[in-house]
């Protein structure tokens, strides 16, 4: 549920994210790496300077853009609108960019967001998107309050328990 908003509270703009500006290094590189052929024999391999246009099309085109009102999706030839009450859940897998669950049990393939840009999601969505490297954050320093605590009244922290074998040593030698 996201948070009521007031006349005080700054209303969350809409973030972009977008492949980093450096891939139109590559496609610089990949221009210069077709060049060779097309140097070489024009008649044959003059068809390959589409791939650094495609690739700089691609950069250019491809995002996922996230506001209070739900997130945007440009891939290479369509955009899809996505409103929060679509939206079910977010799925991270490896080596791959984010998906969106949706209420209708099929995904959405979020262009250029991973796990690492979830903060920037969270606060973009206005609440609605928890974020978990804040919710780690608090813990640990809830953690380190009731720490400081104790050693401020003077008491001692509580042992760890001693029924739990240590790694340190095998099995054999634990018993």
């Amino acid at each position: 549920m996201p948070p009521v908003q007031s006349s005080h509270t700054p209303k969350p703009l809409r973030h972009v994210i977008r492949i980093s500006q450096l891939a139109y290094m590559a496609c610089a590189f990949l221009l210069f790496a077709v060049s060779f052929p097309i140097f070489g024999w024009p008649a044959a391999f003059s068809w390959l300077l589409i791939l650094p246009i495609i690739a700089v099309y691609f950069v250019a085109r491809v995002r996922t853009t996230v506001s209070p009102d739900g997130l945007e999706v440009r891939s290479m030839f369509s955009s899809r609108t996505l409103s929060w009450d679509e939206v079910k859940g977010f799925r991270f897998p490896k080596r791959s960019w984010a998906r969106a669950e949706l209420t209708d049990g099929t995904e959405v393939t979020l262009p250029a967001v991973s796990f690492v840009r979830l903060p920037e999601i969270a606060i973009a969505s206005g609440g609605r998107i928890t974020d978990p490297y804040a919710a780690a954050a608090d813990a640990f320093d809830a953690e380190d309050a009731e720490r400081a605590e104790q050693s401020a009244s003077g008491s001692a922290p509580e042992p760890e328990s001693e029924s739990e074998p240590s790694n340190d040593q095998p099995e054999s030698e634990q018993k």
